[in-house]
């Protein structure tokens, strides 16, 4: 591997969705190692550019390129150019926590865990148990090997989410909104966990949110898109004493006159 490419670089991207234009040119190299959380009002198309760096979608213009460690010989690829098998494979580098968890409610928490060993490696049941056992461990449930979604809270959902996703050892992980839904003391949970395993693991995380007390907390750099390009990319204190305004309105959760008009004729 060459020394100095950032772990995923974003070139000049755009993206067209039938009528809207949603990536206007959007450019983003990723240190390994950092976590960089993309903020940005919804349908701005945070979660288009999650898609594009793991190959669900390929941009009509620019290039998305990922430099492994343990893929494709260490070699710097044009994701974009990837076939279905070497997508596969690029995939199991990265793990991938969602919105809602998505568990599957007929299996037990272990088994969620296990789901991406049986699939994608030869381990033995023992070696597969083991890391189940490892990975709940590391995310404060150990023990709940045997329990089931219908059994945990929202909050123990997300951490059974959050040790599936690094079962297969990833380099990146994407948080999609990890703490939506959770009360504040829960969502610092999930925030400790998202700084701990950046510690314990070495791992490179995006992380979309529109909570910024989580933002501020997990960031190393904090990136805003809006109107199909990144307007801001800093610190978190940085970001917190932005002169831009469209930062700042949306940091405060403070509306616009354009926001608020359709509702002045009600």
């Amino acid at each position: 591997m060459q020394d100095g490419h950032p772990i995923i670089e974003l070139c000049d991207v755009h993206k067209q969705l039938g009528s809207l234009q949603v990536l206007r040119g959007v450019g983003l190299k990723l240190q390994r190692g950092q976590t960089t959380v993309v903020i940005g009002e919804s349908g701005v198309g945070k979660s288009v550019t999650l898609k594009h760096i793991i190959g669900l979608m390929k941009p009509d213009r620019g290039d998305v390129w990922f430099c492994s460690e343990g893929a494709f010989e260490g070699q710097r690829v044009r994701v974009p150019d990837l076939g279905p098998f070497q997508l596969v494979e690029l995939r199991k580098r990265f793990g991938f926590l969602f919105q809602m968890s998505a568990l599957f409610d007929s299996m037990t928490a272990g088994e969620n865990v296990g789901f991406p060993l049986r699939e994608h490696t030869k381990l033995k049941r023992a070696e597969i148990d083991e890391r189940v056992a490892r990975k709940l461990s590391l995310v404060g449930l150990d023990g709940f090997q045997d329990e089931r979604p219908a059994e945990l809270s929202g909050g123990q959902k997300k951490r059974v989410a959050l040790a599936r996703a690094i079962a297969l050892d990833p380099e990146v992980i994407l948080y999609d909104e990890p703490t939506t839904g959770l009360d504040p003391v829960r969502a610092d949970v999930i925030n400790e966990l998202i700084r701990r395993l950046q510690s314990e693991l070495g791992v490179t995380s995006i992380v979309v949110t529109h909570d910024m007390a989580s933002a501020y907390k997990v960031a190393d750099r904090i990136v805003m898109l809006h109107d199909g390009h990144f307007i801001a990319d800093a610190s978190p204190d940085e970001i917190r004493n932005s002169p831009d305004p469209r930062v700042q309105r949306f940091i405060t959760g403070h509306a616009s006159e354009e926001d608020l008009a359709p509702l002045k004729g009600s």
